[in-house]
């Protein structure tokens, strides 16, 4: 399989494992736990369930150089703050707009990797953004006081989230880790972010149901491993600026759990959207030198 084909089936699965966020997350501040708890946990089991693969199954060497530990967690804490910033978004406005809003981060994507002369941006790159961008929009139906809060979290959290992207693929020393290394690090070294807030875990709440535990082993399989692994691989084979384009498939993952879980309506102008997100990321998959 050719790397441009591999990238982007990984690029594309990393979207919609990342998308599965909120289907996990609301249900346990339904139930009374803090956005730090649950990121907290979020972390704390992927990096045991990962460490436990890669060491016993996979018989994975976890041995990074000084340098790589100090660049690791840079972009470690870059990524927590993206969840933690997110999360706490999902307080002020539904979790759906604030996914959707989220995707601003393509473009901050192009433009960091632009500045730092990492990526080109092409003609069909910007066709495509405006393609996706313009669908998620209509994906979004209703009528909501938006919380400038809100918004300010959300587009701070994309831009953490560019950040992390164009980072791990232009600095040298991550560039030479495996990308399951890689995401390993990101996941154990990102637990100090909520560790701090938590004053040392001294204000961690407990998993006080079993669907608390069931939502927390959700996030911390999909969004956190499946999707920090695959987009790791998406952005060493197809870039940065493609990946984040391809990301498209997160809310449209979204809106999929929202229409067979809660009961929410399909209308003509989200049918539109979905048609504008395609017609854009298929602008980037089938054409290699996008």
């Amino acid at each position: 399989m050719k790397k441009h084909t591999i990238g982007t089936l990984n690029a594309a699965l990393a979207a919609v494992s990342y998308g599965t966020n909120p289907l996990f997350a609301i249900p346990m501040f339904n139930l009374g736990v803090g956005v730090n708890s649950v990121l907290f946990y979020r972390y704390f089991l992927a990096t045991i369930i990962y460490f436990v693969w890669l060491k016993f199954a996979k018989k994975t060497c976890l041995k990074v150089t000084k340098e790589q530990v100090i660049y690791l967690l840079l972009v470690s804490v870059v990524f927590s703050l993206s969840s933690l910033l997110l999360f706490d978004a999902f307080n002020y406005m539904p979790s759906g707009l604030a996914c959707t809003i989220l995707f601003i981060y393509p473009i901050f994507v192009a433009l960091i990797a632009c500045l730092f002369r990492q990526e080109k941006i092409t003609s069909k790159v910007i066709i495509a953004m405006f393609f996706t961008t313009f669908g998620i929009f209509s994906l979004y139906n209703g009528d909501i006081n938006l919380s400038t809060k809100g918004i300010v979290l959300v587009l701070l959290s994309g831009l953490c989230y560019a950040v992390y992207m164009v980072a791990i693929k232009s600095i040298k020393p991550l560039k030479r880790l495996k990308g399951e290394v890689l995401s390993f690090y990101v996941m154990l070294l990102g637990l100090s972010v909520y560790i701090v807030n938590l004053k040392f875990c001294t204000q961690l709440q407990p998993l006080n149901s079993p669907l608390c535990v069931c939502c927390a082993l959700g996030l911390a399989i999909l969004p956190t491993i499946i999707s920090l692994e695959t987009i790791a691989i998406g952005i060493k084979l197809i870039g940065a600026t493609k990946t984040a384009v391809i990301g498209a498939l997160e809310p449209l993952t979204a809106l999929f759990f929202g229409i067979l879980l809660f009961k929410e309506v399909l209308t003509l102008k989200i049918v539109f959207g979905i048609i504008l997100i395609f017609v854009g990321v298929n602008l980037v998959i089938f054409n290699k030198k996008a």
